[in-house]
């Protein structure tokens, strides 16, 4: 009765806890660190796990790494949670590892969500850490160089944690049709398009995924076999999105990214708001596209509105910080900007230019005057002779060759007279002409 009970309970876990691998073998995504002979897997297959610091976005394998570590070492092994404990709490766990270090036995202190512990909480690890009475190993989705002590942090190697692929939850998603710890043992009917729909939905977030199939499959039509059946309204219910917005191979996705980019290009606010609002409701990550409007208002505006790229950037950090749904206006606001700003090109034509140069003269040594003279030697063999300091000259700037020879005199940057550029086309021309005047002199 008892087995019965037992098999109950972990059958009524959520897919997502039924599932979470074990081992490295089972573990997807992360190949940078945990690809054979990478630092990471090699750390946890010796067991020689030192403190470290798991940073990445929801849903990627923090804490799964956490508990294979917990599987795979020999130290005392402690799930501690930063939402539910206190300085008393910690100080207990860490009476408890000090008395295991002096009979010999390491303790490893899984803190998840370390960012939520503030500053005297985090002192509180500090001198166990010191001194090795634990290992801490902490997971956050916060930029540690911000949210831990900097004390903490120097005693911890970070590892950087990606979003997943569509490509790593398809097989996330696949995974948990066959096992049987997840669907194997019953028959479910779902397209491929619909499980791209789901990975796609995720936003790289494993543990989105499988809650959305475990819904999906919940809410499925049962058929006189036994079989469930899943189709797109089931999708469409579980996700609040339509998912005929992105087809199985996510051309889609980008015919969307480039209808809103083009549309902010050609000065059309309502086109553009009107792409952002197709892409969020689909379900598309904000931060994605706050990233798009980044490069946005330098490839297309630039120096004609240079505050633009302010904006752009101030637009990610709000999208960070709220989340859908509330930064949909943040991001109306960053599109309907760029859309009505001025536009140029002049930064992209540029950088294109001299990537062509570089690419193909990529031997061309740096001019000795503007070369810096380390040693004796550099200084003999000419290293800076005739260098100006600009802010030593009345004009504040110097006629002196800082391209290659083979390079000398040659254009990357020509400015339009669109917005604010006018003003520093103006400025070049004056630029060159004092060097035209110091030159003939």
């Amino acid at each position: 009765m008892e087995q019965i009970n037992l098999f109950e309970k972990i059958d009524s876990q959520p897919l997502a806890a039924r599932l979470r691998p074990n081992t490295l073998e089972d573990f997807v995504g992360q190949k940078h660190l945990l690809g054979k002979g990478k630092v990471l897997r090699n750390i946890i297959e010796s067991d020689n796990v030192g403190s470290m610091i798991f940073w990445g976005p929801p849903g990627v394998g923090k804490t799964t790494l956490a508990r294979i570590i917990a599987n795979k070492t020999k130290a005392h092994f402690i799930d501690f949670s930063a939402v539910t404990s206190g300085i008393k709490e910690i100080k207990s766990v860490m009476e408890e590892a000090e008395k295991n270090r002096q009979f010999g036995e390491k303790t490893i202190l899984f803190v998840d969500e370390i960012h939520r512990f503030n500053k005297a909480q985090q002192d509180a690890f500090l001198p166990y850490v010191e001194k090795g009475s634990i290992i801490l190993i902490g997971a956050t989705t916060e930029n540690p160089s911000f949210e831990v002590n900097s004390a903490l942090l120097s005693r911890c190697k970070v590892f950087v944690l990606n979003q997943l692929s569509t490509d790593d939850i398809l097989e996330i998603l696949q995974n948990a049709l066959k096992s049987p710890s997840g669907y194997g043992n019953k028959k479910i009917n779902i397209s491929k398009e619909l499980l791209n729909a789901i990975a796609l939905f995720s936003n790289g977030d494993a543990r989105n995924a499988l809650t959305t199939l475990e819904m999906a499959i919940l809410n499925g039509k049962v058929k006189n076999d036994g079989s469930i059946l899943v189709d797109k309204n089931n999708i469409e219910q579980c996700t609040s999105k339509k998912t005929f917005l992105y087809d199985k191979k996510g051309e889609e996705h980008y015919n969307l990214i480039s209808a809103l980019h083009k549309s902010m290009r050609n000065s059309d606010p309502d086109a553009a708001i009107y792409w952002l609002a197709r892409m969020l409701e689909s379900g598309e990550d904000p931060l994605y596209v706050a990233r798009r409007i980044i490069r946005f208002a330098s490839e297309d505006i630039g120096l004609a509105d240079s505050k633009a790229l302010s904006i752009a950037v101030d637009a990610y950090q709000a999208c960070h910080y709220l989340g859908m749904p509330e930064c949909n206006v943040i991001l109306t606001h960053a599109v309907t900007y760029m859309a009505m700003s001025p536009k140029s090109n002049s930064m992209e034509v540029a950088y294109n230019l001299a990537k062509e140069d570089a690419l193909n003269m990529l031997d061309e040594p740096v001019p000795l005057v503007i070369r810096n003279a380390e040693t004796s030697l550099m200084k003999n063999l000419g290293y800076g002779k005739g260098y100006i300091y600009a802010h030593d000259t009345k004009e504040k700037m110097a006629n002196m060759q800082c391209l290659p020879d083979s390079l000398k005199n040659k254009v990357y940057y020509h400015p339009s007279e669109e917005g604010l550029e006018i003003r520093y086309k103006e400025r070049l021309k004056q630029i060159k002409e004092i060097k035209a005047k110091l030159k003939s002199k």
